[in-house]
């Protein structure tokens, strides 16, 4: 199982950087730190980023939840 981010190609470098960083769970707090960044900054940067339409994917292998997409003919 893995997660895909896409559209990132619309968001701008630092609106991607908050994205990847609150995806993967951290606060806007800690991504202010790691940022060097303003909390304010950080919620604005995400809100923005959210309004151009980013989409998480999680793909799972169908093995893994018990599907057999072989296809006997």
């Amino acid at each position: 199982m893995h997660l895909e981010i896409r559209g990132l190609e619309k968001l701008s470098f630092r609106e991607r950087q908050v994205v990847i960083l609150k995806e993967t769970g951290l606060t806007s707090d800690e991504i202010s730190k790691q940022l060097n960044l303003s909390a304010s900054s950080v919620a604005t940067l995400f809100n923005r980023a959210k309004s151009k339409g980013y989409k998480i994917v999680m793909v799972v292998p169908a093995e893994r939840i018990g599907l057999d997409l072989g296809g006997e003919e």
